[in-house]
Parts: C-alpha cells; sequence; structure tokens
C-alpha cells in the first residue's frame, strides 16, 4: 500500500509537472510569438487608420506626394534588420519625436501621434518598428525590455536624419509607453529633453500575471515563474527585470504620464506606482472615461493641448 501511495504521487507530481511546463510554453508562445494577430493587423493597418483616424488620409497623402514620408532601415547587434516611417517638419526645424507603438502594432498604427507632431506641433518624426513588429525582423516581442536598446539606436538616426543638433521628446503609447520609460532610465544624450508615456504597464510581470488572471482566471505561481523562466533561456530576459517602474525611477528628465481611467487591459493603477516611482519634474494627465489607448482618439483636441504644453516647455 505504501509503495502504491509513493507511485500515485509521483505520478501526480510528474502530470502537474509536465501540465506546468506545457502551459508554460504555450504562454509565453500566446504572448510573444502571435503570427497570426500579428500579420492580420499588418495587413490591415493604414485602412484601419483611415476609419479611425479619417484626418490622417489628406495628411499621408500629402506627404507621400511630396516624397516626405520614407523608410529607414538599422542593423542591430545581432543582425536583425529594423525598420522605421520618418517624415521631416513642413518646415526645417531641430524639433524632433521618436514615437513609439504599441502590442503586436507597428508604426503606421501610431500615425495619429506622427500626425500631432508633424501637422500641429510641426516637429519632425520617426516612428520605428519594435522587433518582430510591422517590417522589422526578429524572434519573438521583446516587450520594451531589450527593444529599449534599439530605441536608443532609433534616437541617434532621428538625431542624424534631422540634422545633427536636435531636441527631442520620446512619446509612446501601452508597450511603447513601457518601453520609452525603459528608456528613460538609460542614460541620456543632450538631445533628448523629455519623455510622453501613455498606459504603460510598471512591468511586464505585472502586466501578464494582470492578463493571466482577468483572461483566464489563473494565479500568478507557478505559470508565470516557469513562463519567465523559460523566457530567459529562450530569449535571455525574464518578466521581473523588464520593469519600467525600476527604470523610471532612474529617469532624470521631465516626463508626462496619462492614462485613462476606465482602462482595464494595462490596469489605471498601474500609473501611479509610476508617477510616484519618477523622480524630478513630471506630470500626470488621468482621461475621465478613456479606455486602454484611447486617450487620443477619444479627446483629440485636449490630448494634443496637453502634449503641446508638457513638451513645449523643453522643446523650444
Amino acid at each position: 500500500m505504501k509503495k502504491r501511495a509513493v507511485y500515485s504521487i509521483i505520478i501526480i507530481m510528474l502530470v502537474l509537472t509536465s501540465c506546468t511546463i506545457g502551459g508554460s510554453f504555450y504562454m509565453l508562445n500566446f504572448s510573444l510569438t502571435p503570427n497570426a494577430k500579428i500579420l492580420s493587423k499588418d495587413a490591415d493597418s493604414y485602412p484601419y487608420m483611415y476609419r479611425n483616424y479619417p484626418f490622417l488620409r489628406p495628411w499621408t497623402d500629402s506627404l507621400e506626394r511630396a516624397g516626405a514620408l520614407r523608410d529607414t532601415v538599422i542593423v542591430d547587434p545581432q543582425g536583425v534588420r529594423l525598420h522605421a516611417l520618418y517624415a521631416a517638419a513642413p518646415e526645417p526645424t531641430d524639433r524632433t519625436a521618436v514615437i513609439v507603438h504599441g502590442y503586436t502594432d507597428c508604426a503606421v498604427r501610431m500615425l495619429m501621434i506622427g500626425y500631432l507632431y508633424n501637422h500641429d506641433l510641426r516637429y519632425n518624426v520617426l516612428l520605428p518598428d519594435l522587433h518582430y513588429h510591422g517590417r522589422s525582423e526578429g524572434r519573438a516581442i521583446r516587450m520594451g525590455w531589450l527593444d529599449r536598446l534599439d530605441v536608443l539606436r532609433w534616437m541617434e538616426v532621428a538625431d542624424a536624419l534631422f540634422g545633427g543638433n536636435t531636441q527631442m521628446v520620446v512619446h509612446g503609447i501601452s508597450m511603447g509607453a513601457a518601453t520609452t520609460m525603459m528608456v528613460a532610465g538609460e542614460s541620456q544624450r543632450p538631445y533628448v529633453k523629455c519623455f510622453v508615456e501613455d498606459c504603460g504597464y510598471t512591468s511586464v510581470w505585472d502586466e501578464f500575471s494582470n492578463e493571466l488572471k482577468t483572461s483566464f482566471g489563473l494565479p500568478a505561481f507557478p505559470l508565470m515563474h516557469t513562463a519567465s523562466w523559460l523566457c530567459d533561456l529562450k530569449y535571455g530576459w525574464n518578466f521581473r527585470e523588464a520593469s519600467a517602474l525600476a527604470q523610471v525611477a532612474k529617469c532624470e528628465l521631465p516626463m508626462l504620464f496619462i492614462h485613462g481611467d476606465a482602462d482595464d487591459y494595462v490596469p489605471t493603477w498601474m500609473v501611479y506606482p509610476l508617477y510616484e516611482a519618477k523622480p524630478g519634474e513630471k506630470e500626470l494627465w488621468l482621461v475621465p472615461g478613456a479606455g486602454h489607448a484611447y486617450s487620443y482618439r477619444d479627446n483629440r483636441e485636449e490630448y494634443t493641448a496637453v502634449v503641446r504644453e508638457f513638451v513645449g516647455k523643453y522643446v523650444r
């Protein structure tokens, strides 16, 4: 009887371990390599943007007729080709915005923020496709953590493209906002003046834990622990180290925090510890009634005014 009980326990443990490992692989693949979702969104990017932001079509048409909306590519240290869109301001200026897209989106799906800076504020703009998004290559989504190093390179590219003596703001939404905060914690070149983050998460651990609970009704333990470990083995980073909260605490430049108070995808509560952790100059705008990443779409004039006022203090 004792042997039978021991064997039963061993079998149960093996089954639980197998389920945990299998579930962790599924979670990792579902989160970081969602091929079908990204491909379908990329194919519909311009039509999607024109449906949701009709004012974009005449602007992009005018840029394309003038040959002003252009493509550029860099190659990262691992030989991965990364793509970006860029456009000079309507009149020569050193004011420049680097604009960072969200999860499974791409440069095209940030053209509304490109419009804000290029059309409304008269800035040069550069919009990168992050690793594994849009026209960029890559093995998997990196949730902003390793992307921060690519964005730092893109910032150097933007400075060179627009004259080599720019004044720069970095503006990101959702995963792009987390990326922006992760960038902000690194040493900055003198041309970088401020940052704008819109609905970014505190950390990949917190965001995935929230998604695991709300979408699947599952606790963080044990799947988060094993999936994070597998991510480290496979891609060289883990969910805990990918922390916008830790990075923003090291940010020495001004930052505007924007978050919809009806956001349940990156929950609104996340903006408070981020804002508190940021030392020095900062502002917080909670957008009434705005869901995730809809603050600009639903409050275009006010959003533009808030960004104009904040960025204008540091980019002159």
